[in-house]
């Protein structure tokens, strides 16, 4: 079964979480500082950390971090970002990518930047994702796990990219002087909108849409729409034909990605 369709009642509680308090037009750093723990509880993690790219400076910069050492993040701004084997390769992806899918993890324990930084903290399995604004990185998202835990799935890495695009349009408005609190959300309607025109959606499965995209559990938008569990199920299943696609993660995708 899809990975989407079995998020727990707490990984769904975080997703709608993070989709909310991204609409909510934060500062920089209360952005970063507000979702990191919900990442933390939706992808099973332990370590967060999120840096701003300067043009000018060509380094990373402004750290928000959880459960991560302040001194050895000092190291990292003056000397291992610079002499990072998997940051830059997946700074340049411009999307969710596990770092072992750029250096094999028992190549990355043999190099100085996992030895020196990565292991003082316990960081071992990671993914990140790079938000990208007129050809530029504005902010990214750290997600580490310690090294009993599993590397991060395929699927793991599909929910990063559907929840990515909503990131990056919060910190993009972050930085300016006069972001819309409500522009994420509006965006989010928007994209709805068009999916629903093209595919010809209903105004109920257009409903049940949002919801799923807000991370909802078909439970909860039977409660809140006043409708039995397996009707919600139905419309899931006429939404997936009409668009296509045969997951929630899918649905998401489509619709915070167009």
């Amino acid at each position: 079964m899809d990975y989407a369709m079995n998020l727990s009642a707490r990984k769904a509680k975080a997703l709608f979480r993070i989709m909310e308090e991204l609409s909510y037009g934060y500062d920089v750093d209360t952005l970063r500082e507000t979702v990191g723990p919900l990442f933390l509880d939706l992808f099973d993690s332990q370590y967060f950390a999120s840096y701003v790219w300067s043009d000018t400076e060509q380094k990373f910069h402004l750290p928000v971090s959880i459960n991560m050492d302040p001194d050895n993040l000092a190291k990292y701004e003056g000397y291992f970002q610079f002499c990072d084997p998997i940051t830059p390769v997946l700074q340049r992806r411009k999307n969710a990518t596990a770092v072992s899918d750029v250096l094999n993890t028992r190549k990355l324990q043999k190099t100085e930047f996992y030895n020196d930084f990565l292991s003082k903290d316990g960081l071992h399995f990671g993914v990140n994702y790079y938000a990208y604004a007129s050809g530029s990185n504005v902010g990214d998202l750290r997600i580490w796990r310690s090294k009993g835990k599993e590397d991060f799935s395929s699927r793991d890495i599909e929910l990063l990219n559907a929840i990515g695009p909503a990131f990056t349009n919060a910190i993009k408005n972050a930085f300016c002087e006069n972001a819309d609190p409500l522009n994420s959300k509006a965006m989010l309607l928007n994209s709805l909108e068009n999916v629903s025109r093209q595919y010809g959606l209903t105004v109920r499965e257009r409903e049940i849409a949002m919801s799923v995209v807000l991370g909802k559990p078909d439970k909860k938008i039977a409660e809140e729409l006043f409708i039995e569990f397996t009707t919600v199920r139905t419309h899931l299943k006429n939404i997936f034909q009409k668009l296509g696609i045969s997951s929630r993660s899918e649905l998401v995708s489509r619709i915070v990605m167009n």
